[in-house]
């Protein structure tokens, strides 16, 4: 059944506008409330959101909604996606909900659902929703309409819990840190957190103001963290993005770190300790062969999963499998939290360079990536991945690549562009398929 309103990551757009007024967030309110109404007991929702200007609207909407079905609602402020997910499984709240657009810049917003385990909503229940959505809702009796109300330990509950995510033998002491929070929704508790744990923290991109969110800072633009970390000395640079949730990480050079990296680090060391369970990771088609290629020599094998992160998770717990994430840095790590949390995976990176006693350079460059290119090809409409042009230009391709390469083709599921990854051992011949791909693709979209 095709979506409506739910993509990938819950449902985005542009503030006021489209799927994101206040009218059709009421509406979400009451279709999420209406569906997760279970039982006699007093129903609760938490609420969370990062520090886009629109919050404030989007927020008050959803309580409207859910309050006029009848569910009490704990508001939050700002706070990271990880952390809804956390303290929802923890104040045994029956949905919880993010504000949030993540890595957008300002002018976007969107709302994330989770489930009273923590875990993103299944197709299932986000499809249950969209289907309330179109429909005249029953409301609550007067006597049993929700109440709303804020708490203010909310950050602190979170720092506490990511906090133990940490050996307690392992202090950060020492170690210079430099820490980018995109003026977003981490801006408080990931200094605080990296802080207590006894590094030097100099953090930027913390005063957010609403429209600042992302803006030249956070994990999609990182050279104002590469130029403050060599500036500075610092043995370390992390950024995160605007929702928290993920995290690309500068080494003390100011070369920056992926995911694939990441996730290399953080699966080998579990796996020496003993911790790794399913026998490997779980990353996306778009994770570079050179991650696959040294999991290997680890003894470790490389599940792939569709591009996001609700579909590394489906993967892991499919597995059994604890450590996952995509290229771009999510980072999912089960033992701790149900869904991507950059600023745990930020500790666990941290106290890898604590136990090593190695600078981060050496840490986290455990392989050398493969030559990857990916080039995106927009068109006005049809299917041009259904020409028989393309596809023979694609079967070349995939023959030309067999045993050293690999070829990724997808169009993307929020604009009409086709995405064209293409990695090898040769350079040349990588970028050569790429562009023979694209040219077939614009051909057939002419």
């Amino acid at each position: 059944m095709a979506r409506k309103y739910f993509g990938t990551d819950g449902i985005r757009g542009r503030s006021n506008a489209g799927a994101m007024t206040p009218e059709m967030a009421m509406k979400v309110g009451q279709a999420a409330g209406t569906h997760f109404l279970r039982g006699g007991h007093k129903h609760r929702v938490v609420i969370g959101k990062d520090t886009r200007l629109s919050g404030y609207m989007i927020e008050n909407a959803l309580v409207a909604g859910f309050t006029s079905v009848g569910m009490d609602v704990v508001q939050f402020g700002p706070i990271p996606t990880p952390a809804v997910a956390l303290l929802t499984r923890s104040m045994r709240a029956d949905l919880g909900v993010m504000i949030s657009a993540s890595h957008n810049p300002y002018e976007d917003n969107g709302i994330k659902l989770f489930g009273p385990d923590g875990y993103k909503l299944s197709d299932a229940d986000e499809l249950a929703i969209e289907a309330l959505l179109d429909g005249p809702l029953p409301l609550a009796d007067a006597a049993d309409v929700g109440r709303a109300r804020r708490i203010e330990d909310s950050r602190g509950r979170y720092i506490h819990a990511i906090k133990a995510s940490v050996p307690e033998h392992i202090r950060f002491d020492g170690l210079h840190v430099v820490l980018d929070c995109a003026n977003g929704a981490a801006y408080q508790v990931a200094p605080t957190a990296i802080w207590e744990l006894g590094a030097k923290v100099t953090a930027i991109g913390i005063d957010p103001n609403g429209k600042n969110i992302n803006h030249k800072v956070g994990s999609t633009h990182v050279v104002t963290l590469q130029e403050t970390v060599v500036a500075a000395g610092a043995d370390i640079g992390i950024a995160l993005d605007g929702d928290a949730d993920r995290l690309i990480v500068v080494d003390e050079h100011g070369r920056v770190v992926d995911g694939d990296q990441i996730m290399a680090l953080l699966g080998s060391a579990m796996n020496r300790s003993g911790k790794l369970t399913g026998g490997g990771i779980v990353a996306t088609v778009m994770s570079n062969l050179g991650l696959e290629r040294y999991l290997e020599t680890q003894d470790l094998r490389l599940i792939r999963a569709k591009v996001g992160d609700r579909y590394v998770l489906e993967e892991m717990r499919k597995h059994g499998i604890n450590v996952g994430g995509e290229q771009s840095g999510h980072m999912i790590m089960l033992d701790h939290a149900t869904t991507g949390d950059g600023t745990i995976a930020a500790l666990q990176v941290l106290t890898q360079l604590v136990a090593s006693g190695k600078p981060a350079s050496e840490v986290l460059h455990l392989f050398d990536p493969v030559p990857q290119l990916l080039k995106n090809v927009r068109f006005s409409g049809g299917k041009p991945l259904d020409n028989p042009d393309v596809q023979a230009v694609i079967a070349k391709a995939e023959a030309e690549l067999v045993g050293n390469g690999r070829l990724v083709i997808r169009p993307s599921g929020t604009e009409p562009v086709i995405r064209v990854m293409a990695e090898g051992d040769d350079a040349a011949q990588v970028e050569r398929i790429v562009d023979s791909i694209c040219d077939a693709v614009r051909i057939a979209a002419s």
